[in-house]
């Protein structure tokens, strides 16, 4: 095949310098647009190109001459060969870069792949393209005929399954980790609610794809999505901002101030206030090449590279033959006169976590100075604030949220928190539920009013047990102390006193002495108590019935009856509290969650079984004695108390049904309170009931204290 023949349209725009090693190079300096496909034109007329230079891009092609010069003149790098060069223009429409990269392998004056004519040259490797959909374009030739290639960009994200494709096609996620990097920074500052602008084609498209599903997967909502056409996208931040101020209606209605700009190879964080004024723009620039292998050898070769750059920096690759490198991040400062400045003020460091990529110095980033928050806000309503919790609204995206109240017992101390959490134990929400308090003890300490309310009326009422046990003991031989046993009366009178201090015990924050000696000791002096009160009321029945000639019951009267009553039913509950104390003894505890804001400091019956036991066998010798009392209330005896015995057993039993109920329905130290108040009406209903009328006698009418006066007659 000769290099004859009809000439196709070639592509003019090219930089050729011969070697014994020859480096292709496509690159984007001319932006090559063609006109509208007729079809009623014959193909080969279609090809004409309208080029728009781009001549920031011009760095690369100098960049690259820059470093093959560098290489040829280091006789250590390649000391027997010489590298050489093509350079082709991608002139970014695809069907022109699959044109220069036929061009670029098979030179003719008329375009026949697999052909080579007029050079001996053949190309080792290629450098190329610039944007990720010219690398994948330009892949899908070089990777047919086994040709290396170092991408400037990346296509990964643009396949569904990146590691199927083949060591040659595979690169580095550039992009993808500009992705993250930008998603990153999302996080960083909180902005959850945010806009996207993208070229109006395939790889607009494409970026759309990958970057909403990955802003979706990091909680990150997208509030609008806008396409510009690719002239607009090259051109300055300035004509960007004029089209966004021209295509506003989106704009206006969103509250995102963060908007993400994907252009040509370069993805950019644009942030804005509602005037549509910049604030600033972080330009994720990046410093990774990727190269592409066609064989395995050379794959592992540049695994195996490693050097330092002229800047001192090391440069390695990693397993897929990609460069090891992350990306600056800058903070482009805009200036009233449409200058502006870029500011490192961060890194994307791939090599380590995800979470710990982004390392930013917010103390150099330039705000705007009229933001009224720093840093600004993008999300889609105001953060809900502590003592809140996000709902979610029904129809909306999910970054979009009412926020609600936390509920009672509930905090939240951070702002827009999913959900409230309920306080640790031992502590309480506040009034404003952002915060837990710690709970106070509850208890009945003695520096409580009603503490000392209680303690005063136990003191005040053993002080007239004990003038009352010495009024009788001073009045001894009267009739009126001598009847119906004196000893009895001695020992009703000392444990009514024992009854009113053994209240103290129940005042003041409890220990294992007094959690083991409370009810116990109450128990048993109670039961001393109210069996005392039993043998009085037997005595009289005895008595009377002793007096009929030949009743049996003559030979139980006198003291030792009401002795053995006395001392039987005494035994009977030490049996039952020494049970008690060896099974499951009462202890000191705390109950954290009875009250919302207190801590219940209180003594454990430790067997609330036990605990009944002891009140209920107490109950059924009041109720004995109240039963034996009434029958007797009328029997002929000028020395009979069944009637002021009946009384106070009704009083006595009356305060302790009642106190069953609210014992069990009250909580702290309200409880301990009602036990105190029970003991000392039921006591003193005893004390009152029995003894105040014939300490009257004795005191105001000792006429009425004498033998003759007593006895009554029976008509």
């Amino acid at each position: 095949m000769t290099c004859s023949g009809n000439i196709s349209p070639q592509i003019p725009y090219q930089w050729y310098q011969p070697g014994e090693i020859l480096i292709g190079g496509i690159v984007t300096h001319i932006g090559c647009t063609s006109q509208e496909v007729r079809f009623e034109w014959h193909p080969s007329q279609d090809d004409t190109c309208f080029p728009a230079l781009v001549t920031k891009f011009y760095q690369h092609i100098l960049a690259l001459v820059f470093a093959i010069h560098e290489i040829n003149k280091n006789p250590n790098i390649l000391p027997n060969d010489t590298l050489g060069f093509h350079i082709h223009d991608s002139t970014i429409d695809p069907k022109w870069t699959y044109r220069t990269t036929l061009d670029l392998l098979f030179t003719s004056l008329e375009l026949i792949p697999n052909y080579k004519c007029g050079t001996k040259e053949k190309v080792m490797g290629v450098i190329g393209g610039y944007r990720s959909d010219t690398s994948s374009d330009i892949a899908l030739l070089l990777s047919r005929y086994k040709i290396p290639q170092v991408s400037f960009g990346s296509f990964e994200s643009e396949v569904d399954n990146p590691t199927s494709l083949p060591p040659f096609y595979r690169t580095a996620p550039q992009e993808t980790l500009q992705y993250e990097g930008i998603v990153q920074l999302f996080l960083h500052f909180g902005w959850t609610w945010v806009g996207l602008i993208a070229m109006d084609d395939e790889a607009g498209d494409q970026f759309l794809q990958a970057f909403e599903a990955m802003l979706s997967r990091n909680g990150i909502c997208v509030a609008f999505i806008k396409k510009a056409t690719r002239q607009i996208l090259w051109d300055n931040i300035h004509l960007m901002l004029k089209y966004l101020d021209s295509h506003n209606t989106d704009f206006l209605d969103s509250t995102a101030n963060a908007i993400v700009i994907h252009g040509e190879g370069v993805t950019l964080l644009w942030l804005v206030t509602i005037i549509f004024i910049p604030t600033i723009v972080m330009n994720v620039t990046g410093s990774d090449y990727v190269v592409r292998t066609s064989t395995g050898k050379l794959h592992t070769l540049i695994q195996r590279i490693a050097f330092n750059n002229s800047a001192g920096d090391e440069v390695t690759f990693n397993e897929h033959g990609q460069l090891k490198g992350g990306f600056d991040i800058t903070n482009l400062v805009t200036f009233p006169n449409k200058s502006y400045i870029r500011v490192k003020i961060g890194r994307l460091d791939p090599q380590v976590l995800l979470s710990k990529r982004v390392i930013i110095k917010e103390d150099i980033i330039e705000w705007n100075r009229y933001l009224e928050h720093l840093p600004p806000l993008s999300v889609c309503n105001d953060y809900c604030k502590p003592g809140y919790s996000r709902k979610k609204k029904e129809g909306e995206k999910f970054c979009c949220y009412d926020c609600d109240p936390c509920p009672e017992g509930k905090i939240s101390d951070k702002e827009d928190m999913d959900s409230c959490m309920p306080c640790s134990e031992g502590h309480y929400p506040n009034l404003g539920q952002d915060q837990c308090i710690p709970k106070i003890p509850n208890f009945l300490s003695f520096a409580e009013p009603l503490s000392m309310i209680l303690a005063f009326l136990a003191l005040s009422f053993s002080l007239i047990t004990a003038l009352v046990l010495a009024i009788f003991v001073k009045y001894k031989d009267t009739p009126i102390v001598k009847a119906n046993n004196r000893s009895l009366t001695y020992c009703l009178l000392i444990s009514l006193l024992l009854c009113f201090l053994c209240s103290l015990l129940f005042i003041g924050k409890p220990t294992e002495v007094t959690c083991l000696l409370r009810q116990t000791t109450f128990g048993i002096i109670f039961s001393i108590a109210v069996s005392s009160v039993l043998a009085k009321t037997v005595t009289v029945v005895v008595v009377f019935m002793a007096s009929k000639p030949g009743n049996v019951f003559r030979k139980w009267v006198g003291k030792q009856l009401a002795y053995y009553i006395v001392i039987s039913c005494f035994f009977v509950q030490v049996v039952i509290c020494a049970v008690w104390l060896t099974s499951s003894p009462p202890f000191p505890d705390v109950d954290m969650h009875s009250l919302s804001r207190e801590i219940i400091v209180q003594c454990n019956e430790g067997s609330a079984t036990m605990f009944y036991c002891v009140l209920g066998y107490m109950g059924l010798l009041a109720s004995v004695c109240f039963m034996v009392a009434f029958l007797a209330r009328k029997l002929p005896d000028s020395f009979n108390e069944a009637k002021f015995i009946t009384f106070s057993m009704l009083v006595f039993c009356s305060v302790w049904l009642s106190f069953v109920p609210t014992y069990l329905s009250t909580q702290g130290k309200n409880t301990v309170a009602v036990e105190i108040f029970s003991i000392l009406a039921s006591s003193s209903g005893l004390l009152g009931c029995i003894f105040f009328p014939k300490c009257y006698v004795i005191i105001l009418r000792p006429e009425l204290n004498r033998r003759e006066q007593l006895i009554r007659k029976k008509h």
